[in-house]
C-alpha cells in the first residue's frame, strides 16, 4: 500500500458516523478488477449479473482508471451470504473503501458492521436506509420515484377510464419492493392491480409469469415490469397470447429499452443510468476520502420518464 492510500484510510475513518449510505444490486464472481495501479485502492461488492448490474461494473472500472484508483470487484450472484464473504474478502485486500450494490437492503446491516470493525469506508449505491451514521455516502436512486413515474403516466394514458394492470416485480426483499411500492401508492384510483408475481429479474421466469398472467386476465389493460429486461419477455407472452394491445412500463432506459419505448414494444420506462451511477460512486468515494470540499455525501441520481414524446432525452445508459 502507498503511502498517500494509508493517509486516505486515516482521512476516510474520520468521515465514519457522519455521512450516509445506499444500495441496490447484484453483480458476477470474485473477479480481481481494476486496470490501474493507482494511489488508491477500491472494492466494488456488485449484486448480480444483469445488464444493469454489468454496466454499473463497467462504469465503476472505467472511472476508477480515471481516478487513479485500483478497482477490485466481485459478484454476489443475489445472494446475501455472498454479498458478506465478498466484504470479508475485500477486507481481506486492505482496500481503501467499499463501493457496494447490495442484494437485499436487510443485508447491509451485516455488511456495514463488517466494513466498521475494520476501519474501512462503505459507499453504497441505488437505495439509502433509514440509518445515516457509519456509512461514507451514496449515489442514490429513488426507486419509490422510479414506480411512481410509470405510474404517472398510465394515470395520463388511462384518462380516468377504469383500467386494470399486472405487475411483474423483481426479487422480494430488495430494490424490487420500493420500486413497486412507489408504483402502487402512486397509481390513480381507476387503476386496479388485478396480478403481482415475482419474476426474479430473471427473463425467463418473467416469461412464465407473464404468460400466466394473461391466461387469468385476458382483458389486462397495463402492466408494469421491474426492469426491461424481463419487460421484454413479458412482451413476448403477451403478443404470443394475442394481448399486443397490453401496454408495459418498465425501469431502466438501456439503449435496448429505449429503442423499444421508439417502436412500441414499451409505453415508457424510467431512465437510470448505470454509467451515472457507477461514476458518481467513484468519484464521490475518492473525493470523500480525501476530504475535498463540495462532494455531495448523497448524491441523488436524475430520472427521466422516457416515452415516444422524449426520446432524445434519455442519458447514456451504459459505458461503451
Amino acid at each position: 500500500m502507498k503511502p498517500i492510500a494509508t493517509s486516505r484510510r486515516v482521512a476516510a475513518v474520520s468521515l465514519v458516523g457522519v455521512t450516509a449510505l445506499l444500495l441496490s444490486g447484484c453483480g458476477s464472481g470474485n473477479d480481481s478488477g481494476g486496470a490501474v495501479d493507482g494511489s488508491v485502492s477500491l472494492g466494488f461488492v456488485n449484486g448480480s449479473n444483469t445488464h444493469f448490474h454489468t454496466c454499473l461494473l463497467k462504469a465503476v472500472e472505467q472511472e476508477g482508471e480515471a481516478q487513479d484508483a485500483k478497482v477490485y470487484s466481485a459478484n454476489s450472484k443475489q445472494d446475501a451470504g455472498t454479498e458478506l464473504s465478498n466484504i470479508e474478502d475485500m477486507i481481506a485486500r486492505n482496500v481503501d473503501a467499499l463501493i457496494v450494490q447490495t442484494v437485499n437492503v436487510d443485508a447491509l446491516e451485516g455488511d456495514i458492521a463488517k466494513a466498521k470493525s475494520a476501519g474501512i469506508p462503505i459507499y453504497l449505491t441505488s437505495v439509502a436506509t433509514s440509518d445515516m451514521n457509519d456509512v461514507l455516502g451514496a449515489a442514490v436512486v429513488d426507486l419509490k420515484k422510479v414506480g411512481a413515474l410509470d405510474a404517472g403516466w398510465i394515470d395520463k394514458d388511462s384518462a380516468g377510464k377504469d383500467v386494470t394492470v399486472g405487475v411483474v416485480a423483481g426479487a422480494p426483499g430488495a430494490a424490487s419492493d420500493l420500486l413497486v411500492g412507489g408504483f402502487k401508492d402512486a397509481l390513480p384510483k381507476n387503476a386496479k392491480v388485478v396480478a403481482n408475481q415475482p419474476g426474479m429479474f430473471n427473463p425467463a421466469k418473467a416469461q412464465d409469469v407473464a404468460e400466466n398472467m394473461i391466461q387469468s386476465h385476458p382483458d389486462l389493460d397495463y402492466a408494469f415490469v421491474a426492469n426491461e429486461e424481463m419487460a421484454f419477455a413479458v412482451r413476448k407472452a403477451f403478443d404470443a397470447a394475442g394481448a399486443k394491445d397490453v401496454k408495459i412500463v418498465s425501469v431502466n432506459g438501456t439503449e435496448e429499452g429505449v429503442a423499444a419505448v421508439k417502436d412500441g414494444r414499451l409505453a415508457a420506462t424510467v431512465a437510470n443510468s448505470a454509467m451515472t451511477i457507477g461514476q458518481t460512486a467513484v468519484k464521490n468515494t475518492v473525493g470523500l476520502l480525501d476530504k475535498k470540499e463540495g462532494v455531495d455525501k448523497i448524491s441523488d441520481i436524475p430520472l427521466v420518464l422516457v416515452t415516444k414524446d422524449n426520446l432524445s432525452e434519455a442519458p447514456q445508459y451504459c459505458p461503451k
